[in-house]
């Protein structure tokens, strides 16, 4: 029988040992914690893998922080005539990771907050996800926009973003635009005072509310951020924040 060459077998070995250690078919999980707050420190500052997400025009910025409450580690926003949010850059297919969850609670809503108009356009609490951006349903003119915008902060700005927002007056379900911009779709998840100072669970189905709001297939979420605001309106607000996370099924939307 006619040896292998040696440099076969060493081939066929890597090759096997590979195949061990690698499987080709590994499952993924079942949910992926973007913001496992629960388990940082307070004397961190700022939860692992989360920065602040600021905006040039605006000078006065919330206060994000970590602390403990009800002996659980959450993120406390402070608002004071202020924006910013905190945002960590994730990739994530909403396909295969449809549901999205978190939890949070306000200690006060904006008198002033209007989600139908640009001076009421602050939120106790948000959940700001982003999309990336997909060239395929641009036309020319909105490409060369998106051109120019990586050339001056050196990446695309997102495709579309959703807001899951507390608003003050408009409905449990109200889905509309911004009114800034109709690539940002504001979900109106809680409204009003009846649940302040309560911890409240969300679970939303995010493909299904992209698709109903945006009218076609989401393209992958290219970051998801927390945020409170109060510039426009000039108010005060303090809200706590806790995990978030994505996870696979198919639950439907009330």
């Amino acid at each position: 029988m006619k040896a292998k060459p040696f440099h076969t077998i060493g081939v066929a070995t890597t090759i096997a040992w590979l195949l061990v250690s690698f499987p080709a078919h590994a499952q993924s999980p079942s949910m992926i914690e973007v913001g496992k707050f629960s388990t940082e420190k307070t004397e961190d500052g700022l939860p692992t893998h989360w920065k602040l997400l600021t905006f040039k025009k605006i000078e006065r910025h919330t206060v994000y922080s970590l602390v403990r409450e009800e002996d659980t580690v959450v993120v406390k926003a402070v608002a004071e005539a202020s924006a910013s949010g905190l945002i960590r850059e994730i990739k994530i297919n909403t396909k295969e990771y449809p549901i999205v969850q978190w939890r949070w609670k306000v200690e006060n809503i904006l008198k002033k907050g209007n989600v139908y108009q640009r001076e009421g356009d602050d939120y106790t609490a948000r959940l700001y996800i982003t999309f990336e951006y997909d060239p395929s349903r641009l036309g020319f003119f909105e490409k060369s926009k998106y051109e120019l915008v990586k050339l001056a902060y050196g990446q695309y700005p997102p495709m579309a973003v959703i807001n899951y927002i507390w608003e003050t007056n408009a409905p449990k379900g109200t889905t509309l635009p911004n009114p800034y911009t109709d690539r940002v779709m504001m979900i109106v998840i809680e409204s009003g005072p009846t649940k302040v100072k309560q911890w409240v669970n969300e679970e939303q189905n995010l493909y299904e509310d992209f698709k109903k709001a945006f009218r076609y297939e989401p393209p992958m979420i290219s970051g998801v951020a927390i945020m409170t605001d109060t510039d426009n309106t000039g108010e005060q607000a303090t809200t706590y924040y806790g995990n978030i996370l994505f996870k696979k099924g198919r639950k439907t939307n009330e």
